[in-house]
């Protein structure tokens, strides 16, 4: 799988450990994989209880045969069932967009332990499912999340 990455570096498998790992097998091999992983994400000041998806990938000689899709539709699933909001980042807009996710058109910040830190970087690379009490929250405000080691989104 890690075939499907161009820059996988080993904090991204951390990102993923302790989540709900969902798996797509033929004859024994894992052909796809994605990871919900349990993290607070505020909107506009407001905690949400979110399912962070994680470490999406389809084998590079698998793509195009609706795995991707078929993980992800679980993933989506799994967050309406157990979380308030779902996020990702990614530049695959397209993909996720038929799958009910929209993109964030706000601004990005990662809360550290000094205070909120801007981080425009990400501003064009998230995206999210609104789902129960995240239903109605716009997508043009604030976001933010909490630090880690790597990327913090």
């Amino acid at each position: 799988m890690l075939a499907a990455f161009d820059d996988w570096e080993e904090t991204d498998w951390e990102h993923s450990v302790g989540g709900t790992h969902i798996l797509a097998e033929e004859a024994g091999t894992v052909v796809a994989h994605a990871a919900v992983v349990a993290r607070t994400i505020e909107v506009d000041g407001r905690p949400f209880a979110t399912g962070y998806v994680e470490a999406v990938a389809t084998a590079p000689d698998r793509q195009g045969e609706g795995h991707g899709t078929r993980v992800m539709e679980r993933a989506g699933a799994l967050i309406r069932a157990d979380h308030e909001l779902g996020v990702l980042g990614t530049d695959a807009f397209h993909f996720y967009e038929r799958l009910g996710w929209e993109r964030w058109r706000g601004t990005t910040y990662v809360r550290r332990a000094g205070g909120l830190e801007r981080t425009p970087e990400d501003d064009d690379a998230l995206m999210l499912l609104r789902t129960g009490p995240s239903k109605r929250i716009a997508l043009d405000g604030s976001i933010a999340c909490q630090e880690r080691s790597g990327d913090d989104w």
